[in-house]
This record gives C-alpha cells, sequence and structure tokens, in this order.
C-alpha cells in the first residue's frame, strides 16, 4: 500500500510539473530533464512510470477525461429521468471539474501544445450523450445525431468563455448560467439508458 501512495505521488508531481511548464513553453519543447527538474525528481523516476513524455501527456489527458465522465454524469446518476427544471447548480459538477483541472485546460486553450485535444473533448462529451441520455420531445425532422453534436459543442464552448475570462466566475455561476440556457430550449426532459 505504501508502495501505491509513494507512485502516485511520484506521477501526480510528474504531470503537475508537466502542466506548469507547458504554462509558458510548447509542448515540443518541453525535455524531460525540465520536468523532473521542476518535479524535484530524478529521470530513474520518470523511466519507471513512462518511456516519454508522450506518455505522461497521455496519462495526464486520462485522468482529466475520467474525471469529465464523472462529472459530466453527477446530476443524473442515481436517477432515470433527467428533468432540466429539477437541475440546481449543485448537481452539476461540470464546471467544478474544469476549475480543479484549470491549468490543464487554461493550457490547451493558450496553445497548440496537444493537438485535436478540444476535438477529443467534445467527443467525450457527445460519447456521454450518446451513451447515457435519450432525448425525447424532439422532431422527426432533427437528426439526434447532429441534436447531441450541438448540446455538445454548445456546452464546450460555454466552458471555454469561461476559461477566456481566466474563471472570473465562479463554478455555481456558471452552472446557473449552464441552468438558465437549457431553459431556453423545449426539451424539458431525457431519458436515461439505463436498464
Amino acid at each position: 500500500m505504501r508502495i501505491d501512495r509513494r507512485i502516485n505521488k511520484s506521477k501526480r508531481a510528474l504531470k503537475d510539473a508537466l502542466l506548469l511548464i507547458m504554462e509558458t513553453s510548447d509542448f515540443t519543447k518541453i525535455t524531460i530533464t525540465e520536468i523532473v527538474q521542476q518535479a524535484n525528481l530524478n529521470r530513474g523516476t520518470f523511466y519507471k512510470h513512462y518511456y516519454t513524455k508522450e506518455e505522461l501527456l497521455d496519462d495526464l489527458i486520462d485522468d482529466v477525461m475520467c474525471d469529465l465522465m464523472d462529472s459530466y454524469r453527477a446530476p443524473y446518476l442515481d436517477s432515470k429521468k433527467l428533468s432540466i427544471h429539477e437541475l440546481t447548480s449543485s448537481k452539476i459538477k461540470i464546471f467544478e471539474h474544469v476549475y480543479r483541472h484549470s491549468k490543464f485546460y487554461s493550457a490547451i486553450v493558450s496553445s497548440n501544445a496537444i493537438p485535436g485535444i478540444q476535438h477529443k473533448i467534445c467527443g467525450v462529451l457527445k460519447q456521454l450523450s450518446y451513451d447515457d441520455l435519450e432525448l425525447i420531445q424532439t422532431t422527426d425532422k432533427v437528426d439526434t445525431k447532429f441534436l447531441i453534436s450541438y448540446y455538445s459543442y454548445a456546452l464546450f464552448g460555454l466552458i471555454l468563455e469561461w476559461i477566456n475570462t481566466d474563471y472570473k466566475y465562479t463554478p455555481a455561476y456558471m452552472a446557473d448560467q449552464l441552468i438558465e440556457i437549457l431553459t431556453y430550449f423545449p426539451q424539458e426532459t431525457v431519458n436515461l439508458k439505463r436498464e
């Protein structure tokens, strides 16, 4: 158990160091030496966990995406229906997630450090909607995949706008704004794909 904690601590230090360096440097120019110096670790510790800096970055992205999925699902985790009118800012956790990982999100917005990451995030949001939600009260004229894309990219656009304000507003305020925006749409209830 003690070894696991030490491994987790080393990995966390390397990820934090990478994020800190990415605030001022392009990822392609960052060296493993810079990462380990920033993390106050040695190269041997780095190579115990990762072969390359790209592998470290992939692990960091995986951590953030897992937390994104958990945060997205939070409002309906224990429900069979998701009603827009029953949503409260305290149930919406996605903005808390973004704030918790603000260094990561700021790094991806301020540079092209991670090519395609914004599409990957929207892809995760779309996949969650496909997997978990069944939109009801839609017309036959609207293709579900376009509606899901619309919602996913709109949500990410709202997140990007918040990041660009340097997190000027609280996560609760942003959750309230999302609820207000959602009430403009006729979609009041979403069935959850659960057995």
